[in-house]
C-alpha cells in the first residue's frame, strides 16, 4: 500500500497515521535525533532465512530456536542473538564513557554479556526482556556498578528500551 492511500483510508475512518521520522523513544515523549551514523540491514525468509547489511559485512543464516518450535539449525543466528550482541557491544562502549567521566581505569578485559529473553507477556503476546551481565576484573564491585549505572544512562539501546522492556544489570 502506498503512503497516499494509506493516507487516504485513514482520512476516511478518521484514524491518525504515525509520524514518520528517526526518533528515540524516552517514556511516552519522542525526542528527533539527527543521525550520525546509520546501519542498515534486510532480512528475507523471516526467522528461517538470512539477513543481511548493506555493505555486506553482516550475512547471517537465521533460524528459529527449537524452544520457540523452530528447527534451531546449528551454524545459524537468531534476532534475540543478534540484539544481545548489539546491546552488549554498545552497552561496552557506553561503559568506556561513563568510566571516563568518572575518571575511572576501566580494565580492558572487562566484558558484558547480554541475554536477550523472549516469552510470553502479561496479554499473551510474545515480549523481550534483558539481562547485561558486566564483569570488570581488577575494579571493585562498587566502583564497577557505579561505571554500569552511569553507562545505562547514557547507552543509545539502553535508552531505547527504557519502559519498553525489563532490563537487569549484573556487576559479576
Amino acid at each position: 500500500m502506498t503512503a497516499a492511500i494509506a493516507r487516504t483510508l485513514a482520512a476516511r475512518v478518521g484514524a491518525q497515521l504515525p509520524r514518520t521520522s528517526v526518533v528515540a523513544a524516552t517514556s511516552r515523549r519522542y525526542i528527533s535525533i539527527k543521525p550520525i551514523y546509520t546501519a542498515e540491514a534486510s532480512a528475507t525468509g523471516g526467522r528461517n532465512g538470512r539477513a543481511v547489511s548493506s555493505d555486506k559485512v553482516l550475512n547471517v543464516e537465521l533460524t528459529l530456536p527449537k524452544s520457540l518450535g523452530g528447527p534451531g539449525e546449528a551454524g545459524k543466528t537468531n534476532p534475540e542473538q543478534l540484539f544481545a550482541a548489539g546491546y552488549a557491544a554498545c552497552f561496552q562502549g557506553a561503559m568506556g564513557l561513563a568510566a571516563r567521566n568518572l575518571k575511572v581505569a576501566l580494565p580492558e578485559s572487562n566484558t558484558v554479556t547480554g541475554r536477550v529473553h523472549i516469552g510470553k507477556d502479561a496479554e499473551g503476546g510474545l515480549g523481550l526482556a534483558v539481562e547485561l551481565h558486566v564483569n570488570a576484573p581488577g575494579l571493585d564491585k562498587e566502583t564497577t556498578q557505579k561505571v554500569v549505572d552511569l553507562a545505562h544512562t547514557i547507552c543509545p539501546y539502553s535508552r531505547a528500551t527504557k519502559g519498553n522492556i525489563d532490563v537487569t544489570l549484573a556487576v559479576v
